[in-house]
């Protein structure tokens, strides 16, 4: 079964623009390889996570930042399909 992705962002920051930003991206480079991308309103302020699964994946407060989309496709290629070139976006030292 293809992985389901979830973004889970905080409403209260405005983040909701920036997590279809990214599920956009994802599901546009991933299209083959994934099940969907869930947006997911947090209850918890400051919160800004995407999980494959229920793997955890990036977490905002952890990394003190949020990801780069180049940075966030490189982990989601290695995790749902790692022989998928990514082109320019893996033109990055990880």
């Amino acid at each position: 079964m293809k992985p389901t992705i979830t973004i889970e962002y905080c409403p209260k920051c405005h983040w909701l623009l920036r997590a279809a930003y990214m599920a956009q991206e994802l599901l546009t480079t991933f299209e083959d390889d994934l099940y969907g991308v869930t947006l997911h309103p947090s209850e918890i302020a400051g919160r800004y996570t995407l999980k494959i699964d229920s793997e955890m994946l990036f977490d905002r407060k952890a990394a003190g930042r949020f990801p780069e989309i180049k940075e966030l496709k490189q982990l989601v290629r290695d995790k749902v399909n790692p022989g998928k070139n990514l082109g320019h976006s893996d033109n990055i030292v990880k």
